[in-house]
């Protein structure tokens, strides 16, 4: 992983249905992320969840996506 790349986790199950339930969506209205996309964890397959953590002025920052293909 770059320095500069925001950091990326895959997310359990538990908490994948904590994040539908809390902003209640389904997981198919997700912005979607590529299998092959260099900066994926480890071990991530197609319907899996991924938190992607920026940071901007000393504040974290969390983003999520499905990942596709």
């Amino acid at each position: 992983m770059h320095a500069l790349q925001p950091k990326h986790v895959k997310l359990k199950k538990d908490e994948v249905e904590e994040l539908v339930k809390k902003f209640n969506i389904s997981i198919s209205q997700l912005p979607k992320i590529l299998s092959t996309d260099p900066s994926m964890p480890e071990g991530c397959q197609k319907g899996d969840i991924v938190k992607i953590e920026r940071k901007f002025d000393e504040k974290i920052f969390s983003y999520y996506r499905v990942v596709v293909m």
